[in-house]
């Protein structure tokens, strides 16, 4: 009975979302402001002798030249973009004290999640614990594979860990996702959170892009 009626709930799911054109002009500028700031940024030098305190000077350097990036965001998420709310998001999770992270970014994570993108999963796992553990995350992630073809085009996109890369992140460099390899974040979630069918959805994440996170736990479970 739940099956058909998802079946149903799915399709119009997918249709109900439009993204504003005037909100994706936005979102696109912003990008393209932060891919150029991340340009002047990359010959930032990691050295043995670089410190934390090195870090978190550049850091803060960064959040600040992105401000303008930042100032179209805002305006793209007020006109209720999906992406747009995940970037301001990593942008908080990114350039916010720990202690101001669940406030700024969760609720924008939250929204960005239930209207289908899936980068935003990443971000609530780490700092969204009321929600990470409600049913109504669990149907987020559900609905996740229903809005794949209205987000091809904004893919790949920033993470500050993708779990089922080997790669770890370097410095202040984020890490680059495309499509399927969110896609099987999604599943390595569905899989710690659903038990009766954990084997299913890491092995569809392996099939995805090998998602190391969990190949030697899906091993495990047949020894």
């Amino acid at each position: 009975m739940l099956g058909s009626v998802l079946a149903v709930l799915t399709p119009a799911f997918a249709d109900d979302l439009r993204i504003d054109p005037h909100a994706d002009l936005l979102y696109r500028q912003a990008v393209s402001l932060m891919e150029e700031t991340d340009n002047q940024y990359r010959t930032f030098n990691l050295k043995a002798s670089t410190t934390d305190q090195d870090l978190a000077q550049q850091g803060q350097a960064m959040g600040r030249t992105l401000a303008p990036a930042v100032s179209l965001l805002e305006k793209a998420v007020a006109l209720d973009h999906p992406v747009a709310r995940y970037r301001l998001a990593l942008y908080y999770m990114t350039y916010l004290p720990a202690s101001q992270i669940p406030a700024a970014a969760c609720p924008l994570l939250q929204t960005s999640l239930a209207q289908g993108f899936a980068p935003a999963a990443l971000g609530v796992e780490t700092w969204c614990s009321d929600y990470r553990h409600s049913s109504a995350f669990a149907n987020d992630l559900q609905n996740v594979p229903a809005m794949t073809n209205r987000y091809a085009s904004y893919y790949p996109q920033p993470a500050v860990r993708l779990q089922c890369t080997r790669e770890q992140p370097q410095g202040l460099a984020m890490q680059w996702g495309r499509q399927r390899d969110y896609q099987a974040e999604i599943y390595r979630l569905q899989g710690y959170d659903d038990l009766d069918q954990r084997e299913y959805f890491w092995q569809k994440a392996v099939e995805l892009n090998g998602c190391f996170a969990v190949r030697q736990h899906l091993l495990s479970l047949h020894h």
